[in-house]
């Protein structure tokens, strides 16, 4: 073990681990000062949110983490299961068309379907045009509500659960399905009995991913007139000017995020994982016929549907007939986004690279908790992630 020890302090990836511990303090830097504002003291801004709006913000938070989570499981699972298991019509083409709602931003997908169903958009434009029936006559649903949020988050955030998910049902072993046949089990009790516990940590791991960005998200929240942690501190930061109140609303966000990652890695904290040469689920592919097969092929055609091709062409149609003509402006700031993308994506993987390897060669205990906390900050909005940054900054 000593001379392991002595032969792994001297290797040349040895440097990776200070990389991760230095990696993580440089993006933990923004948090770290949000949380010393949290104590620098608010005056009265605190007591007054105490007062009036910080139990809105508690309540629609977590009743748009709860919703968006029961959507996400409902689309992501059973889209999972049925890409990677059976056989059906499209079920090649779909297996990567349900990650299309990905490129989809929320607070886009929102403009778009309100758009479309608000009070002066052609759906209900046409029901007033063939019922006859004036504003207030008829019921329709208020898309700008948490309701509206909760479908728009759904839609665009259930691949994080796909993706996950169908990961761990391509890994499982065909075997052990074939012998829930045996003991009587029939596809759907397999499913729910077997292949959905085993798969449970992959699943709950891409839940906390699309959690923490229901926490994080700004656009659709605001645009819909929703108040959350994330609305009230930007109100506060730009509308009372205090710093310090806005970090202590983001560090009850933040407290959310850690009880999130917590429950995520306390939920697989016995879990071991073990890859043998037995086939794969995927191997042994149930082949679903006739209207079996056509409702699968519905089922999983439905995200694609209104998470990108729907906001995808009305957008288009705007564009081409209703927008103005291109200016210098507007290609402007189409380079300045893909320029910014760009960079990021470059810096992104080579610093989750270095962190990546570092945890693989490194596991120690130093540098998992230096990668675990480099991902804290994913939960908080940017803008707050640049207060943190500026002002160090500005020292």
């Amino acid at each position: 073990m000593s001379k392991q020890r002595v032969v792994r302090s001297h290797s040349p990836f040895a440097w990776l681990k200070w990389a991760a511990i230095g990696i993580a303090l440089l993006l933990a830097l923004p948090v770290l000062v949000v949380v010393a504002n949290v104590f620098t003291g608010s005056g009265g801004v605190w007591t007054h949110l105490w007062n009036t709006v910080l139990a809105d913000y508690v309540s629609n938070s977590l009743l748009l983490m709860i919703g968006v989570a029961v959507g996400v499981l409902c689309i992501g699972v059973p889209v999972a299961w049925l890409t990677s298991v059976c056989r059906f019509p499209g079920a090649s083409v779909l297996g990567w068309a349900l990650l299309l709602p990905l490129a989809m931003p929320a607070y886009i997908i929102a403009y778009t379907y309100t758009g479309l169903l608000d009070f002066a958009g052609p759906v209900q434009g046409a029901i007033r045009a063939l019922s006859g029936l004036g504003y207030g006559e008829y019921w329709f649903f208020e898309i700008r509500s948490l309701g509206g949020a909760v479908i728009m988050l759904s839609l665009v955030l259930y691949p994080y659960v796909y993706l996950m998910s169908r990961a761990a049902f391509l890994e499982q072993s065909a075997n052990t399905l074939e012998v829930s046949r045996t003991l009587g089990y029939s596809n759907v009790s397999a499913f729910f009995r077997l292949a959905l516990p085993l798969a449970r940590p992959a699943i709950i791991a891409g839940l906390t991913l699309a959690m923490m960005e229901v926490l994080a998200d700004y656009g659709t929240v605001q645009y819909f007139g929703v108040a959350t942690f994330t609305t009230g501190i930007m109100r506060t930061f730009y509308g009372f000017g205090d710093l310090a109140g806005a970090s202590q609303l983001a560090g009850i966000l933040l407290l959310f995020v850690c009880v999130l990652i917590f429950t995520e890695r306390y939920s697989r904290r016995k879990l071991r994982y073990h890859a043998s040469g037995l086939r794969k689920a995927s191997q042994r592919e149930l082949v679903l016929s006739g209207w079996r097969g056509v409702a699968a092929c519905v089922f999983c055609c439905l995200p694609v549907l209104f998470g990108f091709l729907l906001p995808a062409g009305v957008l288009l149609y705007w564009s081409v007939f209703e927008a103005e003509p291109l200016t210098w402006d507007f290609l402007l700031l189409a380079w300045h986004s893909f320029y910014l993308a760009f960079l990021a994506a470059l810096i992104v993987v080579a610093l989750a690279l270095v962190l990546s390897y570092a945890l693989r060669l490194h596991p120690s205990r130093s540098v998992s908790t230096s990668v675990a906390s480099a991902g804290v900050g994913y939960a908080l909005p940017g803008t707050i992630i640049a207060i943190g940054v500026i002002v160090p900054l500005a020292w």
